[in-house]
């Protein structure tokens, strides 16, 4: 059975990511699209994810909440913002039954790894099985990445 890559991005780094993990698996992507995006400048951007993420606020989403049905396996995946994910993924983990399914985190980041991430799914996502995951930088290579995979899976 096909996994199912499910992602938020902000820039277009962490959808390249998903991208290469669903052709490598198989999989079938699932972007998250909250129903306000983010301001298109990134220092505003920053200070309104600032501010969701203390008060764990879970923006809406337009696109990505849809059920899971029979997928076993979900990459699930997002930019480190502030050492965790990003709220549309916090409202994913919160909005969809994720129970009894192997969750495999990825993150883009710009040296931070998956900060805090993995614990984070682990208090999200009590009821499912988090594995390690991987954290890659925004200029990873495709051999990278398969080998990762290869070696994971």
């Amino acid at each position: 059975m096909s996994p199912l890559v499910v992602y938020y991005s902000y820039s277009g780094t962490t959808r390249r990511l998903a991208e290469d993990i669903a052709l490598i698996t198989d999989g079938n992507l699932r972007e998250l699209k909250p129903q306000k995006p983010y301001s298109f400048s990134y220092n505003t951007a920053i200070k309104e994810v600032r501010e969701e993420i203390e008060r764990g606020y879970c923006p809406p989403l337009i696109r990505g909440a849809e059920a899971i049905e029979n997928e076993e396996v979900v990459f699930v995946g997002s930019p480190n913002w502030l050492k965790t994910f990003a709220p549309p993924v916090l409202s994913f983990l919160r909005t969809v039954d994720l129970s009894g399914k192997k969750i495999i985190p990825f993150c883009t980041h710009g040296g931070g790894g998956f900060g805090r991430m993995i614990e984070d799914y682990k208090k999200e996502c009590t009821n499912s099985i988090i594995k390690d995951g991987i954290a890659l930088k925004g200029d990873y290579s495709f051999d990278e990445l398969k080998i990762w995979l290869d070696n994971n899976l």
